[in-house]
């Protein structure tokens, strides 16, 4: 089986994204975005997505117009020119095929498999200069036959913001190093919280992490 990787990014309100300035006009969520090339004009790229709203009369970007409608939900297509290097474009320069495409509000999720470490990392790298927003939200990798480094991805959503912040507070002042550069004490008067709340925290997020990885 060859190595593969499933990566999930977020990009808040990424520049020249039409799909995400119409959710965020619409205050929404975008689903089934679809992209298509014309073979008489290859240069144009005509793309469709689905709102649950209907933006009537609102200021829609690109000459966004609705196609269809059904229930509470509104198609809309819009066509622009191939090459503005939108976030998907940027993925898909390095031969990353983009699998899943929707928004929240003005927040792009974009799903996409990359093919290797090298690769994804590259892509990553590029994305963020670009859009310094980026949050890697999850990453998967495909199980590989034969001898091989076991690499581990863990899901961020497993753990609570505050069970997140816990964690990065912790590892940022030192607490986690041998011998520690804090105690307890300070990372929790850091956090402005008590010691035992300190502790909660700290032990329900490497419960997850743990199990995470011992399961893997």
């Amino acid at each position: 089986m060859s190595e593969g990787i499933r990566v999930e990014v977020a990009i808040e309100d990424p520049e020249g994204c039409t799909v995400a300035q119409a959710s965020r006009t619409a205050d929404g969520g975008t689903y089934s975005v679809t992209k298509s090339v014309d073979p008489n004009a290859p240069e144009t790229v005509t793309e469709e997505f689905t709102l649950d709203a209907d933006l009537g009369g609102a200021d829609l970007p690109d000459d966004v117009e609705p196609v269809f409608q059904y229930g509470s939900r509104t198609v809309y297509r819009f066509q622009r020119e191939l090459g503005r290097m939108c976030p998907c474009e940027c993925v898909e320069a390095f031969e990353c095929p983009v699998v899943d495409v929707h928004t929240n509000g003005s927040r792009l999720f974009l799903v996409f498999h990359a093919p290797d470490m090298a690769t994804l990392q590259a892509t990553v790298q590029d994305l963020r200069d670009r859009y310094p927003s980026l949050d890697v939200r999850r990453l998967l990798r495909s199980k590989q036959d034969g001898p091989g480094h076991s690499v581990v991805f863990l899901d961020r959503d497993k753990l609570t913001d505050r069970q997140r912040e816990v964690l990065e507070t912790a590892h940022g002042m030192g607490y986690f190093e041998h011998p520690k550069a804090v105690n307890a004490g300070e990372v929790a008067e850091e956090l402005d919280i008590s010691s035992s709340t300190f502790a909660e925290h700290l032990a329900a997020a490497q419960r997850k992490l743990l199990a995470a990885i011992l399961d893997s």
